[in-house]
């Protein structure tokens, strides 16, 4: 026996669904179920963090010197979005290899080679 609940819109769904042996069988077949490893946590998002973050110190590195919003503009059409484009930033900010000075309007971040 399976419980289902939850909501679809303002509807709350509260379901019971039975099945036999037979039936669990014939479900684990159609959707070729095998007995799975223990969860660990996805390295492909890993991965990705590590070559997003690769690709903006190289696109600093390549630039030289940016300032802020300029920087924050590239970031965020490389990511697709402000909040990580910001987050990019925030991790320049606090790099080693980035030195950030104070411009006439807005930070500047420059590579240091």
């Amino acid at each position: 026996m399976m419980r289902i609940r939850g909501v679809i819109g303002d509807w709350p769904v509260d379901l019971t669904v039975e099945l036999d042996d037979s039936d669990w069988a014939k479900l684990g077949a159609q959707l070729q179920v095998s007995e799975a490893p223990e969860a660990s946590p996805p390295a492909k998002s890993v991965s990705q963090d590590d070559a997003l973050w690769n690709t903006t110190k190289e696109l600093l590195r390549k630039a030289g010197q940016l300032s802020g919003p300029e920087l924050l503009s590239q970031l965020e059409a490389l990511t697709g979005s402000t909040g990580a484009g910001k987050r990019l930033l925030v991790r320049l900010r606090h790099s080693s290899e980035v030195k950030v000075t104070s411009g006439a309007d807005s930070p500047v971040y420059s590579w240091i080679e």
